[in-house]
């Protein structure tokens, strides 16, 4: 007897040591799913043309213990902590303002206009501004408005719209990205059950020969079953920014089908980033239909493939660093970057800067064209991010040469508000740059010409150039938060608090150009001293520049960088 019994706790020990390593080996996100429930629809019982037999999973095993991206911060004294709550207030005032003037003016449309108090339909008709700004009401603590904007989700049906198409990147990282970091954190399962509804909807997209997503998706025709086009031309931000979206959403379901999708394309992404006329970067525009991922010839980080390498180290620290394709991919692309876009403008007061440019070979060689786009002033967020988890390290100094260049862009213009997209002088030399006159006025000349033989006084006062720059390519501001982002995540990564007074110094210009009596309009020229205010106001000015701004106001554990990632929306999801 004694004999059969130590027979019997062998093999229970066994069977225990067999568990054990089975559960190891699952991602802790995959063994406890939150109870949803989604009904039968014509999305969720619709016959793919295209079905995939075998999912890809995510990756298993414990995540790696990654470095630390937030700075280790010290207590704060009385004073400073009286500035920042201060300030932060003051964010939070600006987005009462703003919740306030939709909530009584355009609930439950796509977006107010600031100035006449009308509506206006963008993506969907599903309330836009509304989910799009889910968590910012979350984290600054408006809790009954946050409890009445659930409310109205759960009544809104994400499997039908008025439009005749669906954006698809657009209501992925506005729509599908809001829902799912308003879950992740509230816990309120009303928003994981819309967010899994909108994503059956979405996944559809993937519905084609090769599996590569439509950029437009037509309701009707994909209801009644039609083949789906694989467009022959389709920008790298469209079908490279809802790794995270997807991958968020196999994390939370259980079901494989969405991270499947996405890493069919970064897959794709991964084999031919050595293929390109700048090996390590894709060209902006690729051939989805042939699978051609390397063969233009204009290469950005601005609007049209921002997010694309955004999306890259982000999705490293959403899988918990167990994918090594993700940093392999990422290291390769920015060294690319430092060599070939990465340029430092001639400034009047000597500031080291850098600017992220624009590549082409269209007309012949490779050539850089000297321009910066608002929407590009991530990138020094995002080389932070990368040279604290992936490295080089050394890459912390070129992310703040970044994202002073942006703020030099806002302190350069007479409103102390960036353009969206300008061109400035290079310089000769990275490592001396001193201020020469005559060298500006003859880029400006190269690139604007002087067809009416204007004296170069007046050519640059016709055009309104700030010393440095050459061109205003787009005047405008749209309440854009690139460059806060990158403001954010390197007050978040240094603990430098001259970060926080530059936030606080282009918030005092946007606060006093864009505010309305109902919330806040975009600019027509901010080369004026005072720009013509302009009757719109997108979802992401809620989603993303007053977070932000709040953000770099908060105590810095409040969504830390090493427990949250950002979508391109500036929604937080959970990392591992």
């Amino acid at each position: 007897m004694a004999r059969l019994r130590v027979r019997q706790l062998l093999i229970l020990m066994i069977l225990l040591i067999a568990a054990s390593l089975f559960y190891i080996n699952q991602s802790p996100t995959q063994l406890r799913f939150p109870q949803i429930l989604v009904k039968p629809s014509p999305w969720t019982i619709r016959r793919m043309n295209h079905p995939i037999s075998t999912y890809q999973q995510l990756p298993r095993g414990n995540p790696r213990r990654l470095p630390k991206i937030q700075y280790a911060f010290e207590v704060e004294t009385a004073e400073q902590k009286s500035t920042r709550e201060f300030r932060q207030r003051a964010i939070e005032d600006a987005f009462r303002h703003t919740w306030h003037g939709y909530r009584n003016h355009a609930w439950l449309e796509d977006e107010l206009r600031p100035l006449s108090g009308e509506s206006k339909t963008t993506f969907g008709n599903w309330s836009a501004t509304l989910v799009d700004s889910l968590d910012s009401l979350w984290i600054m603590g408006l809790q009954d408005e946050f409890d009445e904007a659930v409310a109205a989700v759960a009544n809104i049906d994400f499997e039908t719209s008025t439009d005749v198409f669906l954006n698809v990147f657009e209501t992925t990282i506005r729509y599908l990205g809001g829902l799912l970091s308003a879950y992740d954190l509230s816990s309120n399962t009303v928003l994981l059950t819309k967010a899994v509804q909108l994503g059956n909807v979405l996944y559809t997209a993937f519905d084609t020969s090769n599996h590569m997503p439509t950029y437009m998706l037509f309701w009707k025709s994909v209801l009644d079953g039609n083949e789906q086009e694989v467009p022959d031309r389709a920008a790298i931000a469209n079908i490279g920014s809802m790794s995270l979206e997807f991958t968020r959403l196999s994390q939370l379901t259980g079901d494989m089908k969405y991270y499947d999708a996405i890493q069919r394309v970064s897959d794709l992404f991964y084999d031919q980033q050595d293929n390109s006329i700048v090996p390590g970067l894709w060209p902006i525009w690729v051939n989805t239909a042939e699978e051609d991922f390397a063969s233009e010839v204009e290469f950005s980080f601005g609007g049209m493939a921002d997010s694309a390498y955004e999306y890259v180290p982000k999705m490293h620290l959403l899988l918990g660093g167990r994918k090594s394709e993700y940093s392999k991919m990422y290291s390769k692309f920015i060294e690319a970057a430092k060599k070939h876009l990465f340029y430092r403008p001639m400034t009047r007061d000597g500031q080291d800067v850098l600017i992220s440019g624009f590549l082409t070979a269209k007309d012949g060689p490779l050539t850089l064209v000297p321009s910066v786009q608002h929407l590009g002033c991530f990138v020094g967020g995002m080389v932070a991010i990368g040279a604290k988890t992936i490295g080089p390290f050394e890459d912390l100094e070129i992310a703040a040469k970044l994202a002073d260049g942006c703020f030099w862009g806002y302190e350069s213009m007479t409103s102390g508000i960036m353009p969206e997209t300008f061109a400035a002088a290079p310089c000769t030399s990275e490592s001396a740059c001193p201020w020469n006159e005559t060298a500006w006025h003859e880029a400006v000349l190269k690139q604007l010409g002087n067809s009416h033989d204007l004296s170069m006084e007046e050519l640059i006062e016709q055009h309104n150039l700030a010393p440095g720059f050459i061109q205003i390519i787009d005047g405008r501001y749209l309440l854009r938060p690139e460059a806060l982002e990158s403001i954010f995540v390197l007050y978040r990564a240094t603990g430098d608090k001259q970060w926080q007074e530059k936030a606080w110094k282009i918030w005092v210009a946007i606060e006093k150009a864009t505010k309305t009596d109902l919330a806040f309009a975009q600019l027509e020229d901010v080369t004026f001293a005072e720009p013509k205010q302009v009757d719109s106001m997108e979802s992401f000015w809620t989603a993303e520049t007053l977070k932000y701004l709040y953000l770099i106001f908060s105590e810095p554990d409040l969504i830390s960088l090493d427990e949250w990632v950002f979508n391109t929306e500036a929604h937080p999801l959970r990392r591992p």
